[in-house]
C-alpha cells in the first residue's frame, strides 16, 4: 500500500491551494478532510486530520487533505466564513475530476466540520450528493442559512465529552434539532484535540469508513 503523500497545488479561488494528496491504486473511494481554524494555527499538518488521514488510507481510501487560503503556502487570506468553504469546493471539483466514478467522503474537525458540513449542503444542492460526511468536535455554532449542512447525506458526528474549544452540550442541541437520522458518538474523558484518545478516534472512523 502507497502511504506517502504528493504534494500539490491546486487552483482555488484566490489562487493557489496547498494540498497533500495520496493517489490510493484501486481506491473505492475518495476522501477529502477538512483542518481546523486557521486563525488559531490549525493546518492539514494538524494531529486530528492527520489521524483522520491515515485511517481513511487504510480504508483503501484515496485522500486529500488541503490549507485554506492564508495557510501554509495557500494564497489569499482567512476569511472564517465562506471563504474558506469555496476553497474546500474547489480541491472538491479537482478531486471529482480524478476520480469521476468514486463516491467522495467529506470529513472535517472543528472549523474544518463547519466547512465539511457545509460543502456537503452546496454538493447536494448540485445533485452531488457526498458518500458520507463526518464532523468531529464540529464547530456547529457557525452553520447558517448563508452555509447550511447537508440534508440527506449519511451524517457521523464524534463529539469528546470534555471538549474545552466547542461546548459538547451546544453540539448535542444541534444534533437533536436536525429532524433527520444520523450518528451522535459521544469520547469520554477526551478533550477538543483527542490527546491520547487518537487511537480510539481510529478505531470509531475505520469500521464507518471501511463500508
Amino acid at each position: 500500500m502507497l502511504t506517502r503523500e504528493t504534494p500539490l497545488m491546486i487552483d482555488g479561488p484566490c489562487g493557489q491551494l496547498e494540498a497533500l494528496w495520496l493517489d490510493t491504486p484501486e481506491a473505492r473511494g475518495v476522501a477529502l478532510i477538512c483542518h481546523p481554524n486557521p486563525v488559531q494555527g490549525g493546518t492539514m499538518l494538524n494531529k486530528v486530520v492527520s489521524t483522520v488521514q491515515r485511517t481513511a488510507r487504510d480504508a483503501g481510501l484515496a485522500t486529500l487533505r488541503f490549507n485554506y487560503r492564508g495557510v501554509g503556502a495557500s494564497t489569499g487570506s482567512h476569511d472564517m466564513a465562506s471563504g474558506e468553504v469555496d476553497d474546500a469546493q474547489a480541491v472538491a471539483a479537482w478531486l471529482c475530476t480524478q476520480y469521476p466514478q468514486l463516491p467522495l467522503t467529506l470529513l472535517g474537525f472543528s472549523f474544518g466540520g463547519f466547512v465539511a458540513a457545509s460543502l456537503a449542503g452546496r454538493l447536494e444542492n448540485q445533485g452531488l450528493e457526498p458518500a458520507h460526511l463526518f464532523m468531529l468536535a464540529p464547530a456547529v455554532q457557525r452553520l447558517s442559512a448563508e452555509n447550511p449542512p447537508a440534508q440527506h447525506c449519511p451524517l457521523t458526528l464524534i463529539q469528546p465529552e470534555a471538549d474545552e474549544v466547542i461546548e459538547p452540550q451546544a453540539v448535542y442541541a444541534w444534533s437533536a434539532g436536525l429532524g433527520r437520522a444520523h450518528e451522535l458518538l459521544k469520547v469520554a474523558e477526551c478533550g477538543h484535540f483527542f490527546h491520547g484518545k487518537l487511537t480510539d478516534l481510529k478505531d470509531l472512523l475505520l469500521p464507518r469508513l471501511s463500508n
